[in-house]
């Protein structure tokens, strides 16, 4: 492996932590552990093929025990850690893996959530909580997939409030769990960003596909669609999410300039409707 590449670190949401629903303890006293870290395999790769390398976690120990979305946050910057300890050639993880040391730029960390996960990213690159982020990592660039949004009812927002780094956030008009709550992490942005931020709510995509582990036909898979005869395949929802995610990374974790035309709805999604809003910088950045 030749110079240093980028790095994306995906974080599932919150779903069954092992495979027997009945299971009580972690870890699993009943079944095995969920793999649903491995549903995001077909963004994973196609990130891969064009030169970052991506790592997704797994969060079942955290769905069994706890809905703090700190923990979220901590878990991703743990991982970090280790990252960047691999990325200097230093501790165990150099020697095991030693094709990947001194070969991964932690100044380019994209991260990307779903569900759940979308917000614990969120949380971790916010403004608030940025200065928990290890030392020698820089966060460039955050997506988060249909996220939830759970503030406390005083309206206090800075646990999430990123203004900072670039964000990109994915809807779907016809998601069952958190419908059209993603939007609001531009509406906390917008007149406070200093880097761009960008949304797009894709027509008839619901919550679950954008996970092929809880994607019928999987054993734990569930359709969640408010428009079940209007919903997009799994293959095209999973298509157009593998379209926007890939040209937010090459924008902001490679420079790209012309990958910008997919975040502004120039460059139209293959197969989908989309409605794309933009918030511009303050400092017109």
């Amino acid at each position: 492996m030749a110079g240093q590449l980028p790095l994306v670190v995906q974080a599932h949401g919150s779903w069954l932590a092992c495979t027997d629903p009945i299971a009580q303890a972690w870890a699993c006293d009943k079944g095995t552990p969920e793999p649903s870290y491995r549903g995001y395999d077909y963004l994973g790769e196609q990130l891969a093929k064009r030169g970052f390398i991506t790592v997704s976690l797994s969060a079942d120990g955290i769905n069994m025990v706890s809905f703090d979305y700190g923990d979220r946050a901590r878990l991703v910057n743990e991982h970090l850690r280790l990252w960047q300890q691999l990325a200097s050639g230093k501790g165990p993880l150099a020697r095991r893996l030693p094709a990947l040391s001194r070969h991964v730029d932690m100044y380019r960390v994209g991260t990307m959530g779903h569900s759940r996960g979308g917000k614990g990213v969120m949380w971790e690159a916010s403004d608030k909580h940025s200065s928990e982020v290890p030392d020698g990592v820089r966060i460039a660039a955050v997506l988060a997939l249909v996220p939830v949004k759970f503030d406390d009812p005083e309206g206090d927002h800075s646990d999430t409030l990123v203004t900072h780094v670039p964000v990109g956030v994915v809807t779907g008009s016809c998601d069952g769990a958190v419908h059209e709550a993603g939007q609001e992490y531009l509406d906390d942005a917008e007149w406070m960003t200093h880097e761009p931020a960008y949304s797009v709510s894709v027509q008839n995509a619901n919550h679950n596909y954008c996970n092929a582990d809880w994607t019928p036909p999987s054993p734990s898979g569930d359709d969640d669609s408010t428009c079940p005869r209007q919903e997009l395949t799994p293959d095209t929802q999973q298509g157009a999410l593998t379209a926007y995610a890939t040209a937010f990374y090459e924008r902001f974790l490679k420079d790209d300039k012309p990958s910008k035309d997919v975040l502004t709805g120039k460059q139209r999604l293959p197969g989908v409707t989309s409605k794309v809003r933009i918030v511009q910088p303050v400092n017109g950045g």
